[in-house]
């Protein structure tokens, strides 16, 4: 968002250039999130000996690039390729991609309520900003848990209800699934009950714990649980209370139980 952008990149900050010009002794670039121009010299194009430019990069494509130096009285600023590693480009383009993201939801909730996008950034997304290290990181929680957690920061009512209503419309929230297979077993003549009471009981840690739950019979007495939930380390603390609640209530009648991961 131009208006929250510092003018000037800073030196070793990695940047979106998109290339516009190729000559004989490098490429210039324009900086895409900063309007300005940039020159990645031949020498910084690659570790080896570059024959032909062209064969690493070409006009309009994208780039990440890392900045070398900075001139702001010549205007100029001076770019690496090569000394970008593959990590910091995965990271760099995925941080990018979310704050294209954020921009476009602050600009709906813009639209939405009649109100100047400048205001919109001031009034909410300076504060989610602050709170949670980035605008989208803020609004993917909101998706998930609702315009409290904007009213919690201070963000006037209007602005949290309009911006949970179109989080939850555009976010698409990741998600990760894992699953085992319980075995429950029990020979009293009520056995089909109470072992379907035993299933419930652990769903209900789901609902608890804000994930999902779905148990399905693969063939009597096995049953396939899976959890659904944001991240590995909350699926599993979910799936181990889950089964423990299960087992517990299949030894208190006097049944057998166990419990295997599966892959």
């Amino acid at each position: 968002m131009a208006f929250r952008k510092p003018e000037w990149p800073d030196v070793n900050d990695l940047v979106i250039a998109t290339v516009v010009k190729i000559t004989d002794y490098g490429a210039y670039v324009q900086l895409d999130e900063y309007d300005k121009e940039g020159l990645l010299h031949i020498s910084e194009v690659a570790s080896s000996w570059v024959r032909n430019i062209r064969d690493f990069v070409r006009e309009g494509q994208k780039v990440v690039l890392k900045v070398l130096r900075v001139d702001k009285e010549k205007g100029q600023v001076d770019l690496s390729l090569r000394r970008v590693t593959k990590r910091e480009k995965k990271e760099k383009i995925l941080s990018w991609k979310k704050d294209r993201k954020a921009d476009s939801l602050l600009r709906s909730a813009s639209e939405k309520l009649s109100i100047p996008l400048k205001d919109v950034y001031e009034k909410a997304g300076a504060l989610i900003e602050k709170e949670f290290g980035g605008i989208h990181e803020g609004l993917e929680k909101t998706a998930k848990e609702g315009a409290e957690v904007l009213l919690k920061l201070g963000v006037p009512k209007d602005i949290a209800v309009a911006l949970e209503e179109i989080a939850k419309e555009k976010i698409r929230i990741p998600t990760v699934k894992i699953k085992g297979i319980l075995e429950l077993q029990c020979t009293k003549p009520n056995g089909v009950t109470l072992i379907k009471k035993a299933l419930l009981d652990a769903q209900k840690i789901g609902e608890a714990e804000g994930t999902k739950i779905h148990i399905y019979v693969v063939a009597p007495p096995k049953y396939r649980i899976v959890v659904s939930a944001g991240d590995y380390k909350t699926a599993e603390s979910v799936l181990e209370k889950a089964t423990e609640t299960a087992l517990k209530d299949i030894a208190k009648i006097g049944g057998q139980g166990s419990f295997k991961r599966e892959k």
